[in-house]
């Protein structure tokens, strides 16, 4: 799958964006292995603050986290497991055989602490992020609720799309927009500057929160979906 940022004009100065190279990246996801053409764009204005920064595809984080090979959707289900069914590194492991994924008991262990990293993260304690959110100036939201199986809880995970940073991640057993309006005002309220625009899959729960929560701002669907 190639994806491309649906931005095509720099978020600082607003001149062209300019495809600087392409990016590999292979997953292994339940449905198979993913091999992804990612196009990076970069600003060529040397007075930007953006220049020759990176601009990657918006979705990218959907798929995976940073330097990661296994997809959300299987950190997803470990964390389930681990957290709702009380399953043990070696059961977790075997089911996961059980579903086809080809994957090593250590690497199950590594996962799961990349599962608690997610719904532990606390924005507001983050001077690193906080100081580089506001360096930037503004927030592009990346929404995503993660469900590989009917019944587990949607693991959502809210990124920033300028920084690459995961901002939020929190298991909930229901898809409401009540739920998703929580933790989208606990964002809001945490970042330190505007959240300019939004992207996301066409779930009614997201388009219903955020005209609910975040009126006024623009909201795109993504190439994808």
């Amino acid at each position: 799958m190639r994806l491309t940022p649906l931005r095509e004009r720099c978020v600082s100065c607003d001149q062209r964006l300019w495809v600087a190279n392409h990016a590999q990246r292979t997953l292994l996801t339940f449905r198979g292995l993913a091999h992804l053409t990612l196009v990076v764009r970069r600003c060529r204005n040397r007075e930007c603050a953006w220049y020759h920064l990176p601009y990657r595809a918006e979705e990218e984080g959907a798929w995976a986290l940073p330097h990661g090979e296994f997809g959300l959707d299987i950190i997803s289900v470990i964390g389930q497991l681990r957290s709702g069914e009380h399953r043990s590194i070696p059961e977790i492991h075997q089911r996961l055989v059980q579903r086809g994924v080809s994957i090593a008991q250590r690497t199950v262990t590594d996962l799961l602490e990349r599962y608690d990293e997610l719904v532990a993260l606390q924005l507001v304690n983050e001077e690193r992020l906080q100081d580089r959110l506001k360096h930037q100036g503004q927030v592009i939201l990346a929404i995503d609720g993660i469900q590989p199986d009917v019944g587990h809880e949607v693991l959502w995970v809210m990124r920033d799309c300028l920084s690459g940073e995961v901002l939020l991640a929190r298991a909930r057993l229901r898809r409401t927009h009540r739920d998703l309006c929580a933790l989208l005002r606990e964002v809001k309220e945490a970042v330190p500057v505007p959240i300019r625009a939004v992207i996301s899959d066409g779930q009614q729960t997201i388009r219903k929160a955020i005209v609910r929560c975040l009126p006024g701002v623009p909201h795109q669907l993504g190439q994808v979906h």
